[in-house]
């Protein structure tokens, strides 16, 4: 068969196109969620271009602490991923800070110190804190004496019934025995 569809014996035969991925609906598919997935996991920066540093090395950090400080506004975002325009006066604090010599540690006291430790994306241990880091253990811990006791308990934690009386057997027999009863018919 020639390419326009003539075949050797001379007659014609309608060729179908060969299938393109536009005709595969899996292949649709697949490529939808490959660009879902990329653009869900594009790194999402809401650092405007004026903010940006000319020395790499003082943007390198001032990023690095922008992940570390939360936006009081969206507050479980960084301020390195928000938008609201009090994040924007925290990272132009942020880099204001770091020009004028400031070690990192200094930034992040001057910035705790203005806003509380409720800005700090990673709280240290404090005082105020410890509950904070140690209700996960215990929970944890809580659970695991929970299981422990159910455990060593012989019955698993059922109530213990009594024997039936010689009385209450009887009385079982003769119900079981009874003409109309579902046991009886079965």
């Amino acid at each position: 068969m020639g390419a326009n569809g003539r075949m050797a014996n001379g007659e014609w035969r309608m060729v179908s196109p060969p299938p393109t991925i536009r005709h595969s609906p899996f292949a649709i598919r697949v490529l939808l969620a490959v660009l879902t997935l990329l653009v869900c996991l594009a790194p999402v920066q809401a650092v405007e271009p004026g903010e940006i540093l000319k020395d790499q090395a003082l943007e390198a950090r001032a990023r690095r602490l922008s992940q570390e400080l939360r936006c009081v506004v969206c507050q479980n975002q960084s301020i390195d991923d928000s938008n609201a325009p009090l994040a924007h006066d925290l990272r132009v604090i942020v880099r204001e800070r770091l020009v004028a010599g400031d070690s990192d540690t200094e930034v992040l006291a001057f910035v705790e110190a203005r806003y509380g430790s409720f800005v700090l994306l990673r709280p240290r241990l404090s005082a105020q804190t410890v509950l904070l880091w140690l209700t996960p253990l215990l929970l944890l811990g809580g659970a695991a004496a929970y299981l422990m006791r159910a455990r060593r308990r012989p019955d698993g934690g059922r109530a213990q019934t009594a024997p039936l009386t010689p009385d209450e057997q009887r009385r079982v027999a003769e119900l079981m025995s009874e003409p109309g009863s579902d046991r009886s018919r079965r």
